[in-house]
């Protein structure tokens, strides 16, 4: 019987699990506090810290199907997705890991016994490559496992310098690496493509389905290879790929997993062809973009935001191009196919299908208004440019249209026949284009990117250990590493700015939001060391930036510790308040708000969060009453220390964007919050005193943002809001309590004003229509009037044009006012007259006499330009510009 996706998946858990590896779940596709990739794309990257000796374990083995993508940046699958049989932007990564246990004979053997014998795949069928080096591997293949050395395949260092092989892998420029064994299938002779390492490898008969590396080496900067003390395995096998073959199908999109997908986009769109290519994105993009939703992203224009927005659009417009459009949308619905395709998996996607199913509705919507005017843009550049797009075409229709540059790859392939093509050099001129908008973005940035630290330093350090839970001062702290621009020291002197490593702190370095401390080194010697910001470094070091008053630090030095206490406490009254606040929103506004970011510093809180729409002043006014009451409530903050599961179990949050190892720290204030969260906290939520919320708006589609103030900054704030409104009493000439009733009294002696007023105006246009009507000069046959009506607005002078119309069967009308330097501007034409003579056209004549512009109806038009002589001039011209139309 064929294996599904669900039971190949299930297999290769239960399989290393057996033998003694821990499972561990899937990590989420945004990186927990690691800001040098994007998303997360292979399954080792959540044991990044255990492979480089930052943190430990307590296991040795570890198994998981890890959720990735492969959408932006460095890995960019996105412009083959749905053209080729295996590429895609989300897929599941089968891997087994060993920190420093088995190795090479182990994770070989393990991998042909799943292979063959739990799988039953034929051994014919397999071929294996090694490092052209790596003889232990090549052994083991050939005289242990038995594999003929004619299907063993030795790959040398093809790609142009030492080490730099398809089989040899290396997590950095420098750090962990070492050979790789691949396997691969060979689906057989029908299919075109030849072995790995001939000329023709680029072929889909021989496909790679498993990669097996064998980190052995600490890679140096000066390119040498050390040995690993603990040499580790990291291997990965793509699901989909492994489904292919055990299902018996040549293509990813030919399995059950896809292939329930494809059905439900074509039953939604009408196709018949469940071969058509759209079909396979929209396949594919779904599952990019619910998983990325279920992770804390949402579309927006910047970063992983911007890369979700751009699958979404791509898969919207390939429904539309098979006839799926509707006035809700249809890429939505593709969610509710996926939950029953995936959601026994991965329960959080059918935990959360009512937001996943909110965002992307949203996006599709919002993509809706925006197409239309880029593709209008894009005829435009290709009747211009000779059905050819260059690159600062493509650059202006990403930037300023919001269709980027794959988007229009599609649609220029797709009507190849037409002649539509790209310019030569049309990618590199748009790269250039939006590598100079990165480079502003990055000098506008205010991160100087001083928080990595060199790989062979973090080998030789021990995590940092943070005793700010307990103390604010600590003496006696070693010195451990100094580093400055980016490179370790030995010792700085004074007036030089570096990065502080000690051994213990009480600092706390920023992360969840929580901003790092700030405060002062001393040594023995009175020498002191400013530290203006605390980092977190490779996810286990304390980093303390800033400055060196006078004499020297050196590594090996002790220091006392201080940081700055009232800081410290009014950041930490806003973190506990955060934690309040998000608890009430999800108990106000519904289950669907998580955390999106936030900022915990000493003078506000800011907090993001998915929610749809504006949220109504009486739901502020119920959260901060929720927040407010909790405080007075003055619960424990209770800290535990607990298993990830167990801590779920107990009810804790994660939050958007974090790590959390095997052991985490949960706060709980009651019964009204418990999250994981490793931040520093208050002892009672009564010590927060006061929480008081001064904004609330949104950022970006479905997500909204609360800022507020907490303890003496909420007192400040009242105070001050207290001192407006005195102030605002004094000039209605009452007191606060009598405010309201002040101002009404006012607004409504204001409307009473604003209606004379207009009766005012309209009595005098009227009057002034009269006169117009009487006196207006005759251009064969029709009343011409020109002329300038002091005191009206733009509503008032298509009034009086409409009055003229009244009075003069035809007529050609051209009416202005001014007001502090602008002029308006209304035309309108009745009559006979309308066949010779457009007001569109009068209007446009007459504003750009005056600098400006203005269109309509051939009846009625307005605009406007600036007041001066030349308004007059271009009115007193009107009547021989008509005249030329009419022939008078």
């Amino acid at each position: 019987m064929t294996k599904t996706s669900q039971q190949i998946r299930r297999d290769f858990l239960e399989f290393f699990q057996s033998k003694g590896h821990q499972i561990v779940p899937s990590s989420p596709l945004v990186p927990g506090n690691d800001p040098t990739l994007l998303f997360t794309n292979a399954g080792m990257v959540q044991f990044k810290d255990v492979f480089l000796g930052a943190e430990k374990r307590s296991y040795k083995r570890a198994v998981s199907s890890q959720r990735c993508v492969r959408a932006g940046g460095k890995h960019n699958d996105l412009d083959q997705v749905g053209y080729t049989a295996r590429h895609h932007t989300f897929f599941e990564m089968l891997g087994n890991f060993s920190f420093g246990d088995y190795f090479k004979r182990e994770a070989i053997a393990y991998a042909w016994e799943l292979l063959t014998k739990v799988w039953g795949i034929p051994a014919d069928k397999l071929l294996v490559t090694v490092y052209h080096t790596d003889d232990e591997a090549f052994d083991i293949w050939h005289k242990e496992v038995g594999l003929p050395a004619d299907r063993i395949i030795r790959i040398g260092d093809n790609k142009g310098a030492p080490y730099a092989s398809d089989n040899f892998w290396q997590m950095a420029d420098t750090g962990p690496c070492g050979p790789c064994s691949e396997i691969f299938y060979d689906h057989g002779p029908s299919i075109p493509g030849g072995p790995p390492g001939s000329p023709d490898e680029d072929g889909d008969r021989f496909i790679e389905i498993w990669n097996n590396v064998f980190m052995q080496y600490d890679r140096q900067p000066d390119g040498t290879l050390v040995p690993l003390p603990a040499p580790c395995v990291d291997t990965g096998m793509g699901l989909e790929r492994i489904a292919a073959v055990l299902q018996h199908v040549h293509s990813n999109y030919e399995i059950d997993l896809f292939q329930h997908l494809i059905k439900a986009a074509a039953a939604l769109t009408g196709a018949t062809d469940l071969e058509h290519k759209s079909l396979r994105v929209i396949a594919d993009h779904i599952r990019a973009c619910s998983f990325l939703v279920v992770d804390g992203v949402l579309p927006s224009n910047e970063g992983r935001g911007y890369v979700l927005r751009r699958i979404v659009r791509r898969a919207v417009r390939h429904f539309w191009k098979l006839g799926g459009l509707s006035a809700d949308g249809k890429f939505w619905r593709m969610v509710q196919p996926l939950v029953e395709a995936m959601g026994e998996a991965y329960p959080e996607l059918a935990a959360k299908q009512k937001l996943v199913e909110q965002a992307l509705r949203a996006e599709e919507a919002a993509f809706a208004q925006t197409l239309d005017a880029g593709m209008d843009r894009l005829h435009e550049y290709l009747a211009a440019g000779g059905n050819r797009i260059g690159g600062e075409q493509l650059f202006q229709l990403h930037d300023t249209y919001g269709c980027p540059p794959d988007l229009i790859a599609d649609l220029l392939r797709e009507n190849a026949d037409k002649g539509w093509t790209l310019a030569d050099g049309a990618l590199a001129g748009y790269e250039a284009l939006m590598e100079q908008q990165r480079e502003r973005a990055r000098a506008a940035s205010k991160f100087a990117g001083t928080t990595a630290l060199p790989a062979d330093l973090v080998a030789t350090l021990k995590p940092t250990e943070f005793l700010g839970y307990e103390a604010l001062e600590s003496d006696g702290c070693r010195v451990l590493a100094l580093v400055r621009d980016g490179k370790p020291v030995q010792e700085i002197g004074a007036g030089e700015e570096a990065i502080v490593l000690l051994e213990a702190t009480p600092f706390y370095a920023e992360s969840g939001g929580q901003v790092g401390d700030t405060g002062v080194l001393l040594d023995p010697r009175g020498d002191h060391f400013e530290v203006r910001d605390t980092l977190k470094l490779a996810g286990a070091f304390h980093g303390h930036a800033g400055q060196l008053g006078k004499g020297t630090l050196k590594v090996g030095d002790r220091v006392s510790a201080r940081v700055d206490a009232q800081r410290r406490q009014a950041t930490v009254l806003n973190h506990s308040a955060t934690h309040l606040l998000h608890a009430a929103l999800r108990k106000v506004l519904g289950e669907h708000v998580t955390q999106k970011g936030s900022l915990v510093a000493p003078d506000r809180l800011r907090f993001d969060f998915s929610h749809f729409q504006a949220i109504t002043g009486e739901e502020l006014e119920r959260i901060e009453a929720m927040v407010n009451a909790e405080i007075r409530r003055n619960a424990e903050a209770e800290i535990h220390h607990m298993g990830m599961q167990e801590a779920l179990d107990f009810g804790a949050m994660a939050l958007f964007g974090e790590k959390y190892g095997e052991r985490v720290r949960v706060l709980r204030m009651g019964e009204f919050s418990t999250e994981l969260c490793g931040g520093t906290h208050v002892h009672h939520t009564g010590d927060i005193g006061l929480f008081k919320i001064t904004s609330e708006g949104g950022v970006a589609a479905g997500v909204r943002r609360i800022e507020a103030v907490t303890g003496e900054g909420a007192l400040a704030y009242v105070a001050e809001e207290e001192k407006r409104l005195a102030q605002a009493a004094s000039l209605l000439g009452g007191s606060p309590r009598d405010v309201l009733d002040k101002l009404a009294q006012l607004l409504e002696r204001q409307k009473k004003l604003e209606r004379e007023l207009e009766s005012l105006k309209a009595k005098a246009a009227a009057g002034a229509t009269a006169d117009l009507a009487a006196s207006a000069p005759e251009v064969a046959g029709v009343k011409v009037v020109a002329a300038r009506l002091e005191g009206l607005d733009a509503r008032a002078l298509r009034e009086a044009v409409d009055q003229l119309k009244s009075r003069l069967s035809d007529a050609v009308i051209l009416l202005a006012s001014a007001s502090d330097g602008k002029a308006s501007l209304v035309a309108g034409v009745q009559g006979g007259a309308l066949g010779k003579v457009k007001a569109g056209e009068l209007l446009s004549h007459v504003a750009g006499r005056i600098g400006g512009k203005g269109g309509g109806r051939p009846d009625m038009a307005q605009g406007g330009g600036s007041d001066g002589p030349e308004l007059l001039a271009a009115l007193a011209d009107v009547k021989d510009w008509v005249a030329q139309r009419l022939g008078g």
